[in-house]
């Protein structure tokens, strides 16, 4: 049972991630107390955050093969640029340097990233900084097309709530 949580978004996210504890009460996720030191919990929980970040000198290819190298035995598509950046709209800069991509073309390499590794819950800080209106909407498929898994987001964005959310807190 969670009794409170710090207020603002981002805190909530860090405690669902284990990064800082709730300020009262106790609190699960996927059926074990948040710690993001644990590597089984990073394996089950997968997030992305106002810090993340990408290796610059890596392109979105060498980047989804780092990532599947990271997780052994999980499913890897034959054809990953297909399978995942032609959806986000970067099979055209598969072989460019991170560095040298646009802030959302950026965003939506972290997006791939956070939701191409294997996971039982996303959390996601604002997803929807730096897309454009196609990116908002590429965004919202992701997230409906999570069958499998849970998504918790913290946005200020109306339109991303409107398109995929299931329940809805509201913490102005």
């Amino acid at each position: 049972d969670l009794h409170s949580f710090p207020t603002r978004r981002s805190s909530d996210l860090h405690c669902l991630y284990g990064l800082r504890p709730p300020t009262e009460g106790t609190l699960t996720v996927c059926d074990v107390r948040p710690d993001e030191r644990s590597s089984a919990f990073r394996r089950d929980v997968s997030v992305l955050l106002d810090d993340s970040a990408l290796f610059d000198e890596l392109s979105p290819r060498q980047h989804l093969d780092l990532l599947s190298r990271s997780f052994p035995g999980a499913s890897v598509p034959d054809d990953p640029v297909a399978a995942w950046l032609a959806p986000a709209g970067l099979d055209h800069r598969a072989d460019v340097p991170a560095g040298k991509l646009s802030a959302g073309q950026r965003r939506r390499l972290l997006l791939v990233g956070a939701f191409a590794r294997p996971h039982r819950l996303v959390l996601l800080d604002e997803p929807e900084r730096a897309l454009d209106t196609a990116g908002l909407e590429w965004l919202a498929s992701l997230v409906n097309g999570e069958d499998d898994a849970g998504v918790v987001i913290a946005t200020h964005s109306r339109v991303l709530v409107d398109a995929c959310a299931d329940l809805v807190l509201d913490l102005a």
